[in-house]
Order: C-alpha cells, then structure tokens, then sequence
C-alpha cells in the first residue's frame, strides 16, 4: 500500500467530490460525487448517474472507479485513493475492493444519505445477516454448476484478476 495522503490532501479531495456532488444535483442528477486518484496522482471523476442512465449500479464511486481503469487501461488499480462525498454503499465498497483501490475516504455518512431519502443504511443491514428478508439468496446445484471454472483453469490464455 501507498502512503496515505496528507490531511491537506484529502480535505482537497472530498472537497471536489462533494463539489461534483452538489453540481450533480444542479444537472438533474443524484447527490453523490466522488474521484480516484491513481498512483501516478491522475484524478478520475464521476458522479451518480442512476436516473439519467437508467443504471442502478451507476453509483458516483463506480463511475469514478470505472473511468480510472477505463482511463488507466487496466482493471487493477492498486495504489489509487477513492475519495466520495457520502460513505460508499455495499455495491461501492465490493467495486473499491475488485479494483484494488487501496483505501477509501469519504465526508458524508450512510445516515446523512438515510435522513435524504436513500435507502443504503438498511443493505448494511443486509449484508450484516439481520434483514435477510431483503433479498433471499439460495445455492442450486446442477450437473454443469462447476464447468465454467473447469474452462477457466483449462484456458492457458486466461487473464488472471
């Protein structure tokens, strides 16, 4: 892992994705900024694109995280910083960990966004085992469950991630 960045840094950072977030709100758009800073210190920005894309999953942080590796050419992002205007929801959190950010700052907390009118608080809850009711997840098994793996370690051409 990097050095961390200096206090300076990071208010300056969380600045501008809050900033992003609050000139997303002026586009139409929902309050969530945030940015990537690469290990070779580009920043990569976005912000919450979910209406305007129709894209539950175009959440400020994956945007960011996917215009770095986008920007980057490479799905590895080891080193970087993800600075966000508003604590990271799950999906946020589990797109930082794929792409190997190394660490997470962010300004406003998941019940700021709760008292706003955004449900994330309660998928903490999801993901703690205490509201499973939100979503039942079950594992089937089927003849073929094991085959794409096989393929995968049978591929000598596989990209390893």
């Amino acid at each position: 892992m990097d050095a961390q960045p200096s206090a300076a840094d990071i208010q300056e950072f969380l600045s501008q994705a809050v900033d992003l977030a609050v000139r997303n709100v002026d586009d139409g758009g929902g309050p969530f900024g945030a940015l990537v800073v690469t290990r070779d210190g580009k920043l990569h920005f976005g912000v919450n694109r979910v209406t305007r894309d129709n894209d539950p999953t175009a959440h400020a942080e994956v945007v960011a995280i996917r215009t770095a590796a986008a920007e980057s050419a490479n799905f590895d992002l080891s080193g970087a910083v993800l600075y966000a205007s508003c604590e990271p929801c799950p999906l946020c959190l589990s797109a930082a960990l794929w792409a190997r950010i190394d660490r997470v700052y962010f300004a406003a907390d998941r019940h700021g966004a709760a008292s706003a009118g955004f449900d994330d608080a309660v998928f903490y809850e999801y993901f703690e085992g205490t509201r499973p009711e939100l979503m039942p997840v079950s594992q089937t098994d089927v003849p073929t469950s094991n085959v794409p793996f096989e393929a995968w370690r049978g591929n000598p051409d596989r990209t390893e991630y």
